[in-house]
């Protein structure tokens, strides 16, 4: 008896509270099904869970004013253009009445809500989009009300979060509609020249003119797990194609995967996440003070290890006990924040890169990494960057640029992936584009060889003021079996070869063509990784106060200088 009052309880609540595609997820009541997994679910718990189903972690749409409250500090946000005039620009038929109905029903004016606030402390314009309110389409109000927050901002020096949310472009307002995607494009550019912040953050769906246009121009997007993302939806493609789509296919996952996000952040850590990425884009008024009481360390002198022999240092160079990039990022720095994709076809696990902090003062770091195990080293290629890799550094670096960060650059690699599919995607072309850009970039550039210093594959991330060498790194034209196989056709020569190459870091500081050697009293290993990194900051904190005061063309200037003399 108790069974068939249950069920018949269920199935009354269950009906009341079906969910159609513009509701809210989350309905007023005890329980409900979950429309993810179909568990009896309690709604106080889904409130308090981050609106998260505690049985299977599916996300429910979460409402504007509750996700400002769940990143917004208390009684700071100040909401801007709360109310706006109805316009129906193409006097579409029942248009009004549908708006109106959209108003009563979720108590917005429309269908984003904008203002500025307080994230942990740190101040920032927040827009955040409602699917209750006509999915959240992009009409003129919504244009208007993203720009005029964007033009605040950037007028205010405020750095801009927007929770992206919608279905596209409004129909009913035709291309008045679409032109909001240019208006909104055109003030996050303004934003962006201005050397001001802006975060995207992508949940589901963000689909349409959204996602072509301010959706994804995020200098950082993040988004939520398994959020749909994309410009054509779903339904539409498999009926273009006429095929059947994978799963995963415009989830969150997949944009990671395929460079176009460059992290997933979970809901509960969401608030914490912006919080130290608004931190880390505030560069201290005096960074030099930070550095105070390190510059006598700066006239250190080295005693070289001349007694190795070169192929030896080749040797230890690729040992596999030897720290990694993110070995020495997660040891020298502090913070670190890992970004991911080059915004075009893929992340590439070879490169690592991100945001972190030195001494309290924010830095951009990028490795070339390597794996500790097969599987690893099949998911970094050993170490080979792709064209996506040297353009997801080009793109940290370019970002440092905007925001007045020094970048710091560890080089290990055997050299850049030579593989069909690196060619079809422009192999050459993505290390001559890093090349070029590096050489007139106006912030500091250090780039410390780790490892394996191959070839241009190595060169597309030493474009620097000052490189240095780990004691037995290696840096080279070509590989010494490369190198005994062309010029001497045997490619068993190659310790023979290594000889003659000058690859060593006693060789190269000796030529003048690097400005520094990283002691290896035993060799580099995870035993010795805290060691060698004390020493690496004592560099740094030289480096950096020397060129902190520098003027953009002062950096770019003197790296130029630095190759001409070559």
């Amino acid at each position: 008896m108790l069974k068939d009052m249950f069920k018949k309880t269920y199935t009354l609540l269950d009906t009341k509270y079906k969910k159609t595609s513009d509701e809210p997820s989350i309905p007023q009541g005890l329980w409900r099904k979950c429309n993810k997994c179909g568990q009896p679910i309690y709604v106080e718990d889904v409130k308090n869970n981050y609106y998260i189903c505690p049985k299977c972690n599916g996300y429910f749409r979460v409402h504007a004013y509750r996700r400002i409250e769940m990143i917004v500090d208390d009684g700071t946000f100040e909401e801007w253009n709360k109310e706006m005039p109805f316009e129906n620009p193409l006097n579409f038929p029942g248009y009004e009445k549908k708006v109106n109905a959209a108003k009563e029903k979720t108590k917005l004016n429309e269908a984003v809500v904008t203002g500025k606030g307080k994230i942990f402390g740190n101040e920032a314009v927040v827009a955040v989009c409602d699917a209750r309110f006509l999915m959240s389409s992009m009409g003129h109000i919504v244009g208007e009300k993203i720009t005029y927050a964007v033009e605040r901002a950037t007028r205010e020096k405020l750095p801009v979060i927007m929770f992206a949310c919608s279905g596209g472009a409004r129909m009913q307002e035709g291309i008045v509609s679409l032109m909001q995607m240019a208006k909104t494009s055109a003030a996050l550019k303004k934003h962006h020249e201005a050397g001001q912040l802006y975060i995207s953050v992508l949940t589901d769906p963000t689909t349409g003119g959204v996602t072509a246009s301010f959706a994804m121009l995020g200098d950082i997007i993040l988004a939520e797990p398994k959020a749909l993302i994309g410009f054509a939806g779903p339904r539409v493609i498999e009926q273009t194609i006429g095929q059947k789509l994978p799963e995963g296919f415009q989830r969150s996952e997949f944009l990671l995967d395929h460079g176009f996000v460059d992290k997933i952040i979970e809901r509960e850590e969401m608030k914490e996440t912006l919080a130290n990425i608004l931190r880390m884009h505030k560069m201290p008024e005096h960074p030099v003070d930070n550095l105070k009481g390190k510059e006598e360390e700066c006239g250190l002198s080295f005693s070289h290890n001349t007694a190795r022999d070169a192929w030896e240092s080749v040797l230890l160079s690729r040992d596999g006990d030897r720290p990694t990039a993110l070995d020495y990022i997660r040891t020298v720095f502090d913070d670190f924040i890992e970004f991911h994709g080059d915004r075009y076809f893929k992340d590439d696990g070879a490169i690592v890169g991100g945001i972190a902090t030195f001494r309290g003062i924010p830095v951009t770091v990028i490795g070339q990494q390597k794996g500790r195990n097969m599987k690893d080293n099949l998911k970094r290629n050993f170490g080979m960057p792709s064209p996506e890799g040297y353009r997801k550094a080009l793109r940290l670096m370019k970002q440092a640029e905007t925001f007045g960060r020094p970048v710091i650059c560890f080089v290990d690699t055997p050299g850049a992936f030579c593989g069909m599919e690196a060619e079809e995607r422009g192999q050459g072309e993505a290390i001559a584009r890093n090349l070029f850009e590096m050489a007139d970039l106006k912030v500091p550039v250090l780039s410390i060889v780790i490892g394996e210093g191959g070839s241009g594959g190595a060169l597309a991330m030493a474009v620097a003021n000052e490189v240095w060498m780990m004691e037995n790194a290696i840096y080279s034209v070509l590989s010494p079996e490369g190198f005994a196989s062309i010029l001497w056709k045997d490619s068993k020569k190659a310790p023979e070869a290594s000889r003659v190459m000058k690859i060593t870091a006693k060789d190269l500081y000796e030529m003048k063509l690097i400005e520094r050697v990283i002691r290896e009293t035993e060799p580099a290993s995870s035993k010795n990784v805290e060691m060698i990194a004390e020493e690496m900051k004592q560099g740094l904190d030289c480096f950096l106060a020397k060129r902190l005061n520098m003027s953009g063309d002062e950096l770019a200037a003197e790296r130029y200088e630095r190759f001409r003399r070559m």
